[in-house]
């Protein structure tokens, strides 16, 4: 009775919590939850000893793509909430999965701060990449950002023989 009570009470504080999608800045904040979830469990499911691993020379290697991402967020989610990058160069200075995997997790933080806006405020303006554009614009970039690199995630646990967090259970 205790265990069907807890699951209860964490399944109603889940749906407490899910965004609206019915806002625009909500259909948003569940794409980045969804999104930062899958990289979170990808940067996880990784040996450290296959963190340096590059498919060919000329490619980042699975936790710089890791580093890479965590260093996004902190530029695009910045650049929303209208404050100076706080945490540049984390691709250049973590080396080590434990590192690269608390970054990364501060990132998504940092950025839950971003995906909190309200519509009105999304259409807001700001400037990245030397353009002015919407806020929400800047979010979406960045999802997209996200998921193109999670792709690169998934390949690479695929070549070392690992099955992707997204696709355990499937048959």
């Amino acid at each position: 009775m205790k265990a069907l009570c807890l699951s209860l009470c964490g399944a109603v504080c889940g749906l407490a919590q899910a965004p609206d999608l019915k806002s625009l800045t909500g259909s948003a904040r569940a794409m980045h939850q969804m999104v930062a979830s899958n990289i979170t469990k990808a940067a996880e499911k990784m040996p450290e000893e296959n963190y340096s691993f590059k498919p060919t020379p000329e490619v980042r290697s699975y936790g710089a793509i890791v580093a890479h991402i965590a260093d996004a967020q902190y530029l695009f989610c910045s650049a929303v909430i209208g404050e100076k990058n706080p945490a540049p160069g984390i691709e250049k200075s973590k080396t080590s999965k434990a590192e690269i995997q608390a970054a990364l997790k501060e990132a998504f933080a940092y950025c839950d701060k971003a995906y909190a806006l309200s519509d009105a405020q999304a259409a807001e303006t700001t400037r990245l990449f030397g353009n002015e554009r919407n806020k929400l614009n800047v979010l979406s970039f960045n999802d997209a950002h996200n998921m193109e690199h999670h792709g690169n995630l998934v390949t690479y646990l695929r070549m070392k023989g690992i099955v992707p967090p997204t696709s355990e259970g499937r048959r």
